[in-house]
């Protein structure tokens, strides 16, 4: 039972990660997405700065889950 309970949590996990690297401009920032300029490297702000919080996150309770599941699994 608990088997599926981490692989539940997982996939959503793993589905908000992908969503919140994907809201991610690469180099230009969130205000380019909405037709922006986006050519000056700046400090991220607001909703730009949350998100990437966001992400970094996600991608440690990622890998915490997964390897709590790996630990959990290999102990049974």
């Amino acid at each position: 039972m608990i088997e599926i309970i981490f692989s539940i949590a997982q996939l959503i996990i793993a589905t908000l990660l992908i969503a919140s690297i994907l809201l991610q401009a690469r180099g230009s920032g969130l205000g380019s997405a909405f037709g922006g300029e986006g050519n000056v490297y700046r400090t991220k702000r607001g909703i730009e700065k949350r998100l990437f919080q966001t992400t970094i996150i996600l991608t440690i309770l990622f890998f915490g889950v997964s390897l709590a599941s790996l630990l959990f699994i290999s102990s049974t």
